[in-house]
């Protein structure tokens, strides 16, 4: 991109007028030249540090910095550089104030209905009729309140206002506590975060807001940069700049050709030093940050629409990335940069209740009030025969307001408005607790999600591993040692061979530092795998610094830096005799394909033989991987000084190797972890291991952990094979054919961040199984982004993951270990039974209250429960309620059940035969004391009393009782499953039972000092006891109902499923619509078959060639994956960089392929799809790749592949 930059220099100040401008403090750059510096790129760039400063070390001595010793670590002059250039800091968007918190949570659509209730019901309790009782308007006269009501009027109204304010401020407060928490969580991130730079020629690690303009600092493979910099020195160094150009391929940067290095890029290989040219708000991501919190929030929907455009751009650049067609990953792309905007899986099926429960209480209040109207017309017009006269409307109206408020009270009854409540106390008090578990919750609703997870797909190192290697197995010179060898039994010319390679050949930056404790292991610092051979070479009583410090790193000549498609890392020194020596280690599978050599026990080269390597596979790799050992080949290669090899050349230059040694690395399974395994597979979630590793070690360590027993229908895979199995002819993946293969796999090896996410994606779009599958990935590389953000939890390592995973992870794992996802299942599903333990008993005291105010309503013409009582019982047991039901802290025997999947209803049977059983119970009660109560207590009748009359002691009864059936059917909403025991751990939650005896508390108030506002009046000692007898009545009655067997209940209903497939399809389709204009569909697809077309000619005429040399140079055989014999039998081995993973091959498969031979090829359309059919990805390097591919396409013999292409 850099070269294509305009290279026009009119516009650039003169740089005689730039070197006259005044410079700060005393060095040689303001902070505005530094600024428009870092504004070009390549060639331009180039130039102008070339003309301003002559070049780098120009730069660097401007800055007064050395670009070997780096800053004098001098705090004065370091404050200095600070206020000149500013710090290394972006400061953060404004958090949301707290009334904005308010006002959003205040756009709940329950809550609306409920203010919109409320005003109206104040403002008709302060409107007077004028008027006055006459004759005419007959017993009407009634309607009008007394001044006791009338005082009492506006407190219903208030109540209601009251309860909202409640609900409102809970939420809101909760939302904030949360935004503070992740903020500081934010920040420990941040303050964790280091970076390597030089100072005083001593490599430090500082955290990134110390850096300052003019360190120097280390970049390597993996890094975030954290601020702007021009390159002094690098090797190999390739950049992914795609954060702020949105040009996915990755730009190669050089001192001498692209230096410009900017904040926020990722380095995807190579290493080297910059000079800091700018920081913070003046780098480039600084001002781009800065732009964003100024425009606003418009700038921010505008910007999501240029990052939209930005990727189709991108995406027109290469049009097939994958052999998927760009389209796929157009739509990946596009639905990453829009924020996660689905509900979760719990919120969809809670919504979708709440409106059903509101659809039922507004029928049930409309014909409330519907009834009382026409029974009040009827009455007064018809039977009594009146007329309606002009003077008493307002009278009338008063009536019928009465009536609208009885409706009201049922509607505001039927609402569940502690729903979005308890689903929030629930989920913040989770969040509290699962930070003690190491589980950092970044979205709130990823906790629930966790509680319905089905699968999780984790990775191997680090999450079920200790991530410390160490050599525990090595082969030198003809022996294969099982434990680390003495240094005297080794040939002095391998171990100093040996010595040079591991210390030359690995980042610079890894060390292994003296313990911090004594008696603890030694700190590994930097690339695990390397800090491993360095303690070899520790445990051979060598030392790696004193080779680094006579090769230091500027006098490497060249290096290849490792990356997931080499496979490999080398490194280039010069002899002092002249010639050069390159040192080479990469997977033993990959490297040794390279090596023609090896050294024997003297020393001395012998010839290595593709017969030879098979016997070393069969005798040495094998059983190394087998004990879960990962294979490591050392090997090098001498060049002489006459002709010096074209270094860009990479295939020319690594190959024709000696090997020196093979290693095996043992990474340790975390002690914990087998067992936490055992209790994923116990609470129905199959866990599948996700890795990069060989496949026999990835077999080794899944049998460890227990991820795969013997005796079970398993499939373990390599990534190739896998894409073989998914892809149709076209090289398309088919979701039939995934359904096939996911279901019995357990472990994928070898496999490259594409195949994760594809995996992850078929398994949560399949449909095959009763239940939808929910999944959870781990992931910690840069390249796992993908996957991360499409599972439904999407887990970040706290420690070894970088920025770029944590940034698309649900929830961070603070301590790495997989046992805290296990910690992380058991709070979502507490979460989740913690809503249904309160759906239960709140939907309870719903039925049961509406059908008391509707059916007393209807016969007494006034509810026996009070508007007022009623939303004491509702605001109480709601919000109340919520906090108790859902503060239980979750139990191992949560781990004991299978997840309830995406489909399953919230309101189970067995819920819903205890709602209706204990419905009935409360209704019998209540409807008794309300039609023969009186008798029993030989109290006066509280029914169809005129309105002036104090409260009765009957209603209050009425009143009391449902109020103690409500409080002892809490302790009965404990246990959901239909549990004998409900009292079981009650004391482990002193929440509940705070609010059980408070609210019963509370109710003696009311009742005995409640009066007029309440409607009650006081109640006797016996009084009260029948009250509790009938209350305590609930327990046994649990008994009796728990008894039922469910099974028997046919024709219960389940309520409360999630969303249907049909309307998520609809949706997904609308979405998928306006993504993709159809004509740009058209186009892109133009492209891509334009590409293949091109390869597949590529791909014919190379085959064509190959058969002309000889019919058998550089045939892969047909691949499998079941095991290592017959490692390479084809005596000229076609070695290709670039397909992903060479496989290890072995003949077991030699049958399904004769098969293969006499059944007829499958019926394509043309046949030579084959260079796409075996999943390879066609990149910009199809050429290469392509010629393997042909030969390892789905018909088995080569032949055939020639036949189809010509």
């Amino acid at each position: 991109m850099g070269d294509m930059a305009n290279s026009s220099i009119e516009f650039h100040p003169k740089p005689q007028q730039q070197r006259e401008a005044p410079h700060a403090g005393g060095f040689g750059c303001t902070l505005a030249e530094l600024r428009s510096l870092m504004e070009l790129r390549g060639a331009e760039a180039l130039q102008k540090v070339q003309e301003a400063y002559g070049d780098v070390s120009g730069l660097c001595r401007r800055l007064k910095t050395s670009p070997t010793e780096g800053l004098a670590d001098n705090a004065t002059d370091l404050e200095k550089r600070r206020q000149i250039y500013g710090q290394n800091f972006i400061p953060p968007k404004q958090p949301k104030t707290f009334l904005q918190l308010v006002w959003e949570a205040l756009q709940d659509v329950t809550l609306i209905i409920l203010e919109v209730a409320a005003i109206v019901s104040l403002g008709l309790s302060f409107y007077a009729p004028p008027g006055e009782e006459s004759e005419e308007c007959g017993n009407v006269s009634a309607g009008t309140e007394d001044e006791g009501e009338a005082e009492a009027g506006w407190i219903e109204g208030a109540a209601i206002l009251l309860s909202v304010i409640c609900v409102v401020l809970v939420t809101a407060f909760n939302d904030w506590s949360k935004e503070k928490q992740f903020r500081g969580l934010q920040s420990r991130i941040e303050q964790e975060q280091k970076f390597t730079v030089i100072r005083n020629g001593q490599l430090l690690q500082v955290p990134v807001a110390a850096l300052v303009v003019g360190d120097i600092a280390q970049v390597k493979y993996g890094d975030l940069l954290p601020a702007d910099g021009v390159l002094i020195q690098g090797n190999d160094l390739k950049i992914d700049e795609s954060s702020l150009t949105g040009e996915s391929d990755h730009v190669r940067k050089s001192a001498d050709k692209d230096p410009m290095l900017l904040s926020g890029t990722h380095v995807m290989e190579g290493s080297g030093r910059m000079v800091v040219t700018a920081v913070g708000v003046n780098s480039q991501t600084g001002i781009i940050f800065t732009l964003l919190g100024a425009g606003g929030e418009e700038e921010e929907k505008k910007d999501k629409k240029a990052k939209k455009q930005d990727g189709a751009v991108a995406m027109e650049m290469q049009p097939l990335k994958s052999a998927e067609g760009g389209e796929m990953e157009e739509r990946e792309k596009k639905k990453a940069n829009v924020p996660k905007k689905e509900k979760s899986v719990l919120q969809g099926k809670l919504t979708k209740l709440a409106v059903q429960i509101g659809k039922a209480g507004l029928v049930m209040s409309a014909i409330t009030v519907i009834i009382l109207v026409l029974y009040f017309v009827i009455e007064t017009f018809v039977v009594g025969g009146r007329v309606w006269l002009a003077e008493c409307t307002p009278v009338y109206v008063q009536y019928f307001v009465k009536f609208f408020i009885i409706g009201v009270t049922v509607l505001v009854v039927a609402v569940p408005e502690g729903l979005p409540l308890a689903v929030t106390i629930s989920l913040a008090y989770s969040v509290k607790k699962m930070m003690r578990d190491n589980n950092l919750v970044r979205h709130l609703d990823a906790c629930e999600t966790m509680g319905n997870a089905t699968a999780i797909c984790s990775d191997k190192t680090g999450t079920l591993t200790t991530n410390r290697m160490t050599v525990v197995q090595s082969y030198l010179g003809d022996t294969h040692y099982k434990e680390i060898p003495a240094p005297s039994a080794l040939t002095p010319k391998i171990l100093d061979l040996l010595v040079h390679a591991i210390s030359i050949n690995s980042a610079y930056t890894t060390k292994i530092l003296p313990p911090e404790k004594e008696g603890a292991l030694p700190r590994q610092v930097g690339n695990k795998t390397e800090c491993a051979l360095l303690g070899f070479v520790l445990d051979l009583k060598r030392d790696f610094q004193s080779v680094r410090e006579q090769i230091p790193e500027d006098k490497l000549y060249k290096v290849y830096t490792f990356n997931s498609v080499r496979k490999s890392m080398s490194t280039v020194i010069r002899m002092p005799e002249g010639g050069f020596r390159l040192f080479s280690k990469g997977a033993s599978e990959i490297l040794l394909k390279k090596c023609t050599n090896i050294l024997n026990s003297n020393g001395e080269l012998r010839n290595f033989r593709p017969r030879d390597r098979d016997d070393m596979v069969k005798k040495i790799i094998e059983p190394m991987a087998c004990d879960g050992l990962r294979t490591i080949c050392i090997a090098y290669r001498d060049f002489s000084a006459i002709q010096e090899p074209d270094w860009e050349n990479e295939n020319e230059v690594v190959g024709d190797l000696t090997c020196i040694a093979v290693v095996g690395i043992e990474d340790p399974v975390r002690p914990e972890v087998p067992e936490a395994i055992r209790k994923c597979q116990r609470a129905g979630i199959t866990v599948r291991m996700v890795t990069g590793d060989n496949i026999n070690t990835a077999r080794a360590i899944a049998a460890k952990c227990g991820i795969i027993q013997p005796g079970e229908d398993f499939l373990c895979l390599e990534g190739k094979e896998f894409n073989r199995r998914i892809r149709n002819e076209k090289g398309e993946i088919e979701q039939e054919r995934l359904d096939k293969v996911w279901p019995k796999l357990r472990v994928l090896a070898r496999s490259s961040p594409t195949d994760k996410h594809t995996l992850v994606k078929g398994i949560i779009d399949s449909t095959t199984g009763e239940q939808r599958q929910v999944v959870a990935v781990t992931g910690d590389g840069t390249n796992d982004g993908p996957a991360l953000k499409k599972a439904d939890v999407g887990f970040a390592m706290g420690i070894a993951g970088t920025d770029v995973a944590k940034e698309a992870s649900d929830i961070i794992l603070t301590d790495d270990n997989f046992t805290s996802i296990v910690k992380a299942v058991m709070w979502g599903r507490n979460v989740y039974d913690s809503i249904s333990k309160f759906l239960q008993f709140q939907l309870t005291v719903n039925v049961v209250a509406v059908i008391v105010a509707f059916t007393g309503a209807c016969i007494t013409q006034d509810s026996p429960l009070k508007a007022v009582q009623m939303l004491w019982v509702n605001l109480i047991m709601d919000t109340f309620a919520s906090l108790a039901l859902a503060t239980e802290p979750p139990t191992e025997s949560l781990l004991l059940r299978k997840p309830y999947g995406r489909d399953k209803p919230l309101i189970s049977r067995t819920m819903m035969k205890n709602i209706l059983g204990h419905a009935v119970y409360q209704l019998t009660i209540i409807f008794t004391l309300l039609f023969v109560g009186e008798l029993f207590f030989n109290i006066d009748s509280g029914r169809n009393a005129p309105l002036h009359s104090p409260p009765s002691e009957h209603y209050t009864i009425i009143f009391n009782t449902f109020v103690m059936m409500q409080l002892f059917n809490e302790i009965n909403a404990r246990k959901i499953h239909g549990e004998r025991n409900v009292f079981h751990g009650i004391f482990g939650n002193p929440i509940f039972c705070t609010i059980v005896l408070g609210t019963f508390a509370i109710q003696i108030v009311i009742v005995q000092f409640g009066g007029k506002p309440f409607s009650c009046s006081p109640l006797s000692t016996e009084q009260w006891l029948w009250c509790l007898f009938v209350g305590v009545g609930e327990l046994v009655w649990g008994q009796v109902i728990a008894t039922i067997p469910t099974s028997q209940l046919k024709c219960l209903k389940e309520a409360g499923h999630g969303p249907g497939k049909d309307e998520m399809t609809d949706e997904e389709l609308a979405e998928g619509e306006e993504e993709i204009d159809h004509a740009e569909r058209e186009l892109r697809r133009g492209q891509i078959l334009w590409f293949r077309g091109l390869n597949r000619i590529q791909t014919q005429i190379r085959v064509v060639k190959a058969f002309r040399s000889s019919l058998y140079e550089g045939l892969e055989k047909p691949e499998s994956k079941t095991s290592i014999h017959n490692f390479m039998a084809t005596p000229e081995f076609l070695i290709n960089d670039y397909t992903h993973n060479i496989p290890l091959i072995d003949d077991t498969d030699v049958d399904e392929n004769e098969e293969r031979l006499r059944a007829p090829p499958p019926p394509s359309p043309n046949q030579n799809n084959n260079a796409i059919d075996s999943g390879i990805y066609l990149t910009t390097h199809g050429t290469k790749s392509a010629t393997s591919s042909v030969f390892s396409s789905r018909p088995g013999s080569p032949l055939h592949s020639v036949e189809t292409s010509l």
